[in-house]
């Protein structure tokens, strides 16, 4: 740790530099206090959930590998297991469910196909959300076309499949037309038809409609469902919905505890007080990586990567709300080196960001070396070095006013967004994540670029508003307005088309996964956008949070449990 004195001396070095014009960015201060600081989970508590989980657990799997069952009804309960958040206990029975309905189905052939629209849109969406290579082409949909190859209104009239075609239409892929009249036929008649509902369907597809199932934060989604819609729904299994229950309450007794272990840490790194620049934001960023995986096996990972986004928010609020260009020129460079002894070449105050940066990556080598992993580490402190190179030159562009050509700005800001390196890092905790699979990664994948470019776009369009107030001209909105001689109405417009574009094609860069990598560890990067527009991915995020959304996750803190 840095020493109290050095601390004190930081502080007032800061406050003494009046003479210098710093972009101060005005943060406000952290919603939360030391609310999370000392939970732990009761053990009597957790056996008791435990101990009823465990044979609703075997009842559930019983249901999965019975025989006789319809093809309906097997998708149906797939969906239903995966919607209640509980398909992380049957992964192997669920991949090798839908293994086998692939490979007897693969051309969708049968009566059922010509009868049933959800049949055939529910099997579609749950193999390719499965990273199955598959199309739902014109000869699947032939009985539900008309003569002009549109899709035949009298499915209007049938809400639970519009529905479930709706869904079905968010993972298309780039090419496949007859899914994007799909999506726009079910936007149109699900809008009609909302206001004539009953609930929990009417709720159902209201929620749907404001954010499709595949770009929601699956955490959020399973307790919407949860509570909003199962347990309100006549016809339900209790056996699913009770187990549903009891593992969503006692998984949010781990992410407490989780948030716990990392609000203390934070607390100890005391930057509220030693960098009063830059955000204090580690609850949010608990939640940022709490919609990359919920699941307790990732319990390790998620609290590294926890700490990495909390440390790359005072990163990158050195670059953006308080480091002149010679300042920022030397920290780049002593990043590069990453080495204690080049230390004293810094400014005070970025000393204590620069220490608690290389404590950090030797804690995670010292983790991962009890798996034998510690090598796995270079890949993410890599990454770090070339992201700290472009915040450099976005820093520089800010500062002397610069504005470049728009594409030049948006290579660069790909690298900002902080998707390549906290993608990386998000791996660093998984046990079965190697060597391979982190070279593979290195190499900028199609399906990594996509995240990348689909995460950066949505930031900026997002971010655009609160940049601007802070007088940064230099954005790619304003490069495109320049460049193009285009409204900030009609920049937005091009911005969005990109992300749609960019969100269907990605759906085939799947195949570009090496044919031994472990599926789970592919499918967490695929680019649906998934949950941007909740969680907003990158560092430039709480930004916008600070300006609009601080009392979101506030409002809602006491009402995240669910009464089981």
């Amino acid at each position: 740790m840095v020493s109290t004195a050095v601390c004190n001396n930081t502080v007032n070095h800061i406050e003494e530099e009046e003479e210098i014009v710093r972009p101060i960015a005005n943060f406000s201060p952290s919603l939360w206090g030391d609310r999370f600081l000392s939970f732990s989970i009761e053990n009597l508590a957790e056996q008791k959930y435990a101990q009823e989980i465990e044979p609703l657990k075997e009842q559930t799997k019983s249901m999965l590998l019975a025989t006789g069952m319809k093809l309906v009804e097997t998708l149906n309960l797939i969906d239903v297991i995966e919607r209640l958040g509980i398909a992380y206990h049957f992964e192997k029975e669920i991949n090798e469910i839908l293994d086998r309905i692939c490979n007897e189905n693969s051309n969708f052939e049968g009566d059922v196909y010509n009868e049933d629209l959800c049949t055939c849109t529910l099997q579609f969406r749950l193999l390719r959300q499965h990273g199955y290579t598959i199309s739902l082409n014109k000869y699947l949909l032939n009985e539900f076309l008309d003569g002009n190859g549109r899709l035949k209104e009298s499915l209007a009239s049938d809400v639970l499949g519009l529905l479930i075609l709706y869904e079905a239409s968010h993972v298309r892929s780039h090419g496949e037309d007859i899914l994007e009249d799909a999506l726009a036929f079910s936007t149109t008649h699900l809008e009609s038809a909302t206001p004539h509902l009953e609930y929990p369907l009417k709720e159902q597809v209201r929620h749907a409609l404001e954010q499709s199932l595949h770009k929601g934060i699956p955490r959020i989604e399973i307790q919407f469902f949860i509570s909003s819609i199962y347990d309100k729904q006549a016809i339900k299994n209790d056996v699913l919905l009770r187990f549903a229950k009891l593992d969503y309450n006692m998984l949010q007794m781990l992410h407490k505890q989780e948030l716990a272990e990392v609000s203390r840490w934070w607390k100890d790194l005391n930057f509220v007080n030693t960098l009063p620049y830059a955000r204090d934001r580690v609850v949010e960023c608990y939640f940022w990586a709490l919609g990359v995986y919920y699941e307790p096996q990732y319990s390790q990972a998620r609290v590294m990567l926890v700490k990495t986004i909390a440390m790359i928010s005072i990163v990158d609020d050195t670059y953006d709300a308080y480091g002149t260009v010679d300042e920022l020129a030397i920290y780049t460079d002593v990043i590069q080196r990453w080495d204690i002894k080049e230390i004293d070449s810094l400014p005070d105050y970025m000393k204590i960001s620069y220490k608690a940066l290389l404590d950090l990556y030797k804690d995670y080598e010292k983790e991962m070396s009890r798996d034998g992993r510690s090598h796995v580490v270079y890949y993410a402190k890599e990454r770090l070095k070339e992201l700290v190179k472009s915040y450099n030159i976005e820093a520089k562009w800010f500062i002397e006013g610069h504005m470049p050509p728009a594409s030049e700005y948006l290579r660069n800001a790909f690298l900002t967004t902080t998707y390549y390196y906290l993608a990386t890092t998000s791996y660093l905790g998984m046990k079965y994540a190697k060597e391979q699979q982190f070279e593979w990664f290195s190499k900028n994948p199609k399906i990594l670029e996509g995240c990348v470019t689909i995460c950066r776009v949505i930031d900026h369009i997002a971010t655009y508003e609160v940049e601007k107030d802070r007088g940064q001209l230099s954005t790619v909105i304003e490069c495109y307005m320049r460049d193009y001689s285009v409204s900030t109405k009609e920049a937005m417009a091009k911005f969005q088309e990109m992300v749609g574009a960019q969100s269907s094609r990605s759906q085939g860069y799947q195949q570009d996964k090496p044919n031994n990598m472990a599926m789970s560890f592919f499918l967490t990067q695929t680019p649906s956008g998934q949950g941007d527009k909740t969680l907003m991915k990158g560092s430039q995020a709480f930004k916008v949070w600070d300006a609009r959304h601080g009392q979101d996750l506030s409002s809602g803190h006491d009402k995240l449990g669910i009464r089981a």
